[in-house]
């Protein structure tokens, strides 16, 4: 049986600097607090956790003083920083680039005079850590649609400025602009603004190719991570053996019954070791028995 890893999965950059950030200050120090999980999988979580990495809820935060913390790739709304001044809190900033910059961009858009204002709408998840982090540039009053089903929240005689969740699909973000053109009323301004990370975007077209070059394909991705079921519906549409697994434990023998190759792959937040653990949960099991 042929197994290998997809090159092209595992930790985006942004990722990499939040653990790269955070392994430093353990390091030196051995303990260290993280707002949220610094990555939307378990299994690195617990690997941080025994090097001292104590993640906290932003309760929590409100009532440390005088500690570090980490803020993940993610990013943070003005709010956090606003508590962890007054707290004396020294934050260690893991925020990725890329998120940082459309922030900025959302809040010059929202620092526009009242009067000249467009409506702010982002595409995303409700809820996700990045977009509460994006909603909070405009004081709370962004418009948040996850689907071209939700576009009847916005007024259409305004003028809007549209963006987008940095892990959202390209062709979803596509949708939502041809369905907000063609409800624009005449003459009103409406504006959009790519701003999807593109280590993340190219990765879909990449994982079909290798799903649809194995018999068996094993995704590996946390239960939390959005980007993990986005990913992982693509393999699945490419082929249907395809099977979601959060760690080797999940790994069903049969699924592999029969098969010639087995591809295994992984979201942005899929630890490279992770995927090598079950390459070796693999080989062990189809290796002859004594």
């Amino acid at each position: 049986m042929k197994i290998e890893i997809d090159n092209d999965s595992g930790f985006c950059f942004g990722v990499v600097t939040a653990i790269t950030k955070a392994e430093e200050e353990l390091d030196k120090s051995g303990s260290l607090y993280c707002l949220g999980d610094i990555v939307h999988n378990s299994d690195e979580v617990q690997r941080l956790a025994q090097k001292g990495l104590t993640v906290i809820t932003h309760s929590d935060l409100s009532r440390l003083n005088n500690v570090k913390v980490l803020l993940r790739a993610h990013g943070e709304p003005p709010a956090t920083y606003a508590t962890a001044e007054k707290n004396g809190i020294q934050i260690i900033d893991a925020t990725c680039p890329v998120v940082l910059r459309l922030q900025q961009r959302i809040k010059q858009s929202y620092d526009t005079e009242a009067a000249q204002r467009p409506q702010i709408v982002i595409y995303g998840k409700k809820g996700h850590a990045e977009v509460n982090g994006l909603v909070g540039q405009t004081n709370g009053e962004a418009i948040v649609v996850e689907s071209v089903d939700e576009l009847d929240r916005i007024d259409f005689n305004r003028p809007i400025a549209l963006y987008s969740q940095t892990t959202k699909s390209l062709d979803g973000f596509h949708d939502v602009i041809e369905q907000i053109r063609q409800r624009m009323a005449p003459g009103v301004k409406f504006e959009s603004f790519d701003t999807i990370c593109r280590q993340v975007a190219n990765r879909a077209e990449k994982m079909r190719l290798f799903a649809r070059s194995h018999d068996v394909v094993l995704f590996v991705a946390g239960k939390k991570s959005s980007n993990g079921k986005v990913l992982y519906a693509h393999c699945l549409e490419e082929n249907p053996h395809t099977h979601l697994i959060s760690n080797p434990a999940e790994i069903d023998p049969t699924w592999l019954e029969g098969a010639l190759s087995v591809g295994i792959c992984g979201a942005t937040s899929t630890p490279r070791w992770l995927m090598e653990k079950v390459r070796d949960t693999i080989e062990l099991m189809n290796s002859p028995s004594d």
